[in-house]
This record gives structure tokens, sequence and C-alpha cells, in this order.
């Protein structure tokens, strides 16, 4: 089971060619499914931007995220409403929202 700290899947994002482009489209997803529980903490959803909630959360690794994205986690809904997200812009997400 591969696990990924939150630095080394920055690189292998960057690595991997990472455009402009690929930032809007994931900014796009951010405004449309993350930003209304993640800006504010609403229903107990860790704040973007707070590095000390997402701390025990990468911590379990990648397979633990993506599965409770993608099932639902406490007040989540499945798939946090992006029903068009990959596993890969999901993470891109977790990792936009965990700096």
């Amino acid at each position: 089971m591969l696990k990924l700290s939150s630095a080394a899947l920055l690189a292998l994002v960057f690595a991997s060619g990472v455009t402009v482009a690929d930032d809007a489209a994931i900014d796009a997803k951010y405004q449309k499914s993350c930003k209304l529980c993640h800006d504010g903490g609403l229903m107990g959803a860790p704040k973007t931007g707070d590095v000390a909630a997402w701390a025990p959360r990468l911590e379990k690794g990648n397979d633990v995220l993506l599965k409770h994205i993608k099932d639902g986690f406490n007040a989540m809904p499945p798939k946090g409403t992006c029903a068009d997200c990959t596993d890969e812009e999901f993470l891109k997400l977790v990792e936009k929202m965990s700096k």
C-alpha cells in the first residue's frame, strides 16, 4: 500500500507537468464543490488552510482519504458533491485545502 506525505504528493504533481489550466480547473471544482463547507468549517469540515486540522487526516494516507471522500464521512456527502471528480482531482483538492 503506497502512502504519500503531502510534500511527496506535491512533488509528484509538479513532476507530472501540472499546468496553470490544471490549477484553474481545480480552483473551479473547489469553488463549486468544496468551498461552502471547507471555507468556514461548516458541520465540522476541516477549514481550508488549517494545516493543524488537516494533519491527522493526511497522516491516514491517500487510500483512507479517498475512501472517506468517495463514500462520504461524518456530515460530508459522498464525493463532497463533486460527482465528476477523479481520484487525482480529489487528491489535488485535498492538497489545496490542507495548505
